[in-house]
């Protein structure tokens, strides 16, 4: 990655307060630390670039603090490990709260740094540091972190980013906040303080208890009609084949959440229905008809089995391994509908997946079926335009595998109207899920976090955003420029917050009111923002608009082509309003 250069003496002596954070700093293993500047910690930043030498961490600039959380957000999506994001005093918290709160829905690790102007009073400049110090900087975020601290010496400096980092590092993970006072950087310090980051790792993951194993080892070979929910899960390979492994097993059919990153092939013989945002009517019907559940960390267990059973219990025994619990506060309501659970497995999901399949019994290798060549879906026919002649979100699917066939891909994002048939997964870094908290102006930031981790593992980073996504976060894609991350964006344009016309239309037919103004206050349009010039105003390639089939084609080639050289690209693609029929069908359901 492209980086200033730093002029370095060979030997610089620990002075100062800021120091000896930069020092733990980097003993927590961060490998970066995304920012946008700020005098509250002024100190520390100097520490980075002239003791550290900008280096491990490096210091990635961003231009907005909720660009620099996000990428931190989107790094974590990849790599299930945790890099810092700085931001500066109240303000820059403020600033980067949404995106904080994404992370914590989310479930991502993440070291994130603060700083406060000088609590001792008088040690404040005149009127900036006033409004720039606050009797509690972390109430901002408390609700939706981890855990936070403003330590008051140097030495508790070091050991909050050593808890920090502990914890953040520790299944149920989310991020962290740690509030640095701008004189604790500033003071002279000429002790030192030896930290050894082997004795202060995560904490040993909590496991199932073999009575709980027991009880649901039974209740799974006892099924006749097992289901399984795999949510939350890891991006590691070996318990991603696990995971194949416990569902061939059981013979159990399993569904999958496009709102969290891949948990099982979705091209599988056992992957029921259609991913999705919500449940298809198909696949609550495969719930009700369930005798045992297992759900691996499903988001919303609850409210999942109340949309398959309505407002009676379900009848089928539920096992439930999650640890989500942990995190649950009277603030924000991402603890969702209370489920009913028989077996509670209080673990990392793919730790009781191991812990299950040491105790079910094997089954013949004729009854455990295996993996199909089925017929690629990029050769299913589609609808090249739709009504109004704009193009399919569909046919802009196929002509985007269709130029990345050859290619591993990790998608990062995909936008409501995306066709999941279309695009089978079939490894843990084939899809990333969603941002967690339902904040537009993210996909930027996540896409170019993602595509920092996958630097070097030879995959192509691509997120496809739909254009309000993208215009509120479009300034994230510079840090991709500037520090030669390649990415391809492409943008699903429907000129339209089109999620917002659908609860339009919803309200106005219930209320016996003109459906036609939906529309109103909802269009990107007179004028239509310029969406390829947006990205090269930071730095990166921009293709369009793209409004015909054979423009597209063309445009996805070259935009391909554009990143593989090393160029971030982002393609503006016209396409019609409307979902997939299942999407559809599930929002449908949904909003009886």
């Amino acid at each position: 990655m492209d980086d200033e250069q730093v002029l370095l003496p060979e030997d610089v002596p620990s002075q100062w307060g800021s120091d000896v954070i930069a020092e733990t700093i980097r003993a927590t293993g961060v490998p970066y630390v995304a920012l946008n500047p700020g005098a509250s910690y002024r100190g520390l930043h100097d520490s980075l670039v002239n003791y550290l030498g900008n280096r491990d961490p490096q210091m990635l600039l961003c231009l907005h603090e909720e660009h620099a959380v996000a990428i931190a957000h989107g790094y974590a999506k990849v790599t299930d490990r945790p890099m810092a994001a700085a931001v500066h005093s109240n303000v820059g918290l403020m600033h980067a709260t949404m995106a904080v709160f994404n992370a914590y829905c989310d479930r991502a690790p993440m070291l994130l740094l603060g700083a406060t102007g000088p609590v001792d009073a008088d040690s404040r400049r005149p009127w900036i540091d006033w409004i720039h110090t606050a009797a509690d900087q972390a109430a901002l975020v408390r609700p939706y972190v981890k855990w936070d601290d403003q330590p008051a010496s140097v030495r508790a400096s070091a050991a909050s980013l050593l808890r920090g980092n502990q914890l953040t590092r520790t299944h149920p993970t989310a991020p962290v906040y740690v509030c640095f006072d701008a004189a604790v950087q500033e003071q002279p310090f000429d002790g030192r303080v030896v930290v050894d980051p082997a004795r202060y790792a995560p904490l040993a993951e909590s496991l199932p208890s073999p009575e709980s194993v027991a009880a649901a080892a039974e209740l799974l070979a006892g099924a006749q009609r097992p289901v399984i929910l795999a949510g939350r899960g890891s991006r590691d390979q070996a318990e991603w084949d696990r995971r194949i492994a416990l569902a061939e097993r059981l013979g159990a059919p399993v569904l999958t959440d496009l709102k969290v990153a891949a948990g099982f092939p979705t091209d599988h013989p056992l992957h029921a229905g259609t991913p999705g945002l919500f449940l298809s009517p198909a696949n609550n019907e495969l719930l009700r008809g369930a005798d045992v559940i297992l759900s691996l960390d499903w988001l919303d267990l609850g409210g999942t089995l109340r949309q398959a059973t309505g407002s009676a219990e379900p009848q089928a025994r539920v096992v439930s391994a999650s640890v989500d619990h942990q995190l649950f506060n009277g603030w924000t309501k991402n603890d969702h509908f209370l489920a009913a659970v028989d077996v509670s497995l209080q673990s990392r999901p793919d730790a009781a997946v191991a812990a299950l399949l040491e105790r079910l019994p094997e089954r013949s290798p004729a009854a455990a079926p295996s993996p199909a060549a089925a017929a690629d879906p990029v050769q299913r026919p589609v609808e090249a335009t739709g009504p109004t002649g704009r193009l399919t979100v569909s046919f802009l699917t196929r002509t985007l595998r269709e130029a990345t066939r050859d290619l591993p891909v990790t998608l990062v994002r995909t936008p409501f109207a995306w066709n999941p048939d279309l695009w089978p997964v079939r490894g843990p870094l084939d899809y990333l899920g969603t941002d967690g908290g339902g904040g537009i102006g993210s996909g930027p930031g996540l896409a170019v976090g993602a595509a920092l981790a996958l630097a070097g593992r030879e995959r192509l980073a691509v997120a496809v955003l739909g254009d309000g996504d993208y215009v509120m976060g479009v300034t994230a894609l510079w840090t991709a420029a500037r520090y030669d991350i390649p990415l391809l964006v492409v943008v699903a344009n429907n000129n339209s917050f089109f999620n917002d016309e659908l609860h339009q239309d919803r309200v106005a037919r219930a209320r016996g009111r003109a459906v036609e103004n939906a529309h109103v206050g909802m269009r990107l349009e007179g004028p239509e923002p310029d969406l390829a010039q947006l990205a090269s105003a930071q730095g990166v390639h921009g293709i369009g608009p793209v409004r015909t089939p054979e423009e597209l084609v063309d445009a996805m080639k070259r935009a391909v082509d554009s990143v593989l050289a090393g160029r971030p690209t982002v393609v503006d693609v016209r396409v019609e309003r409307g979902y997939s029929g299942d999407t559809a069908a599930a929002i449908a359901e949904r909003s009886r």
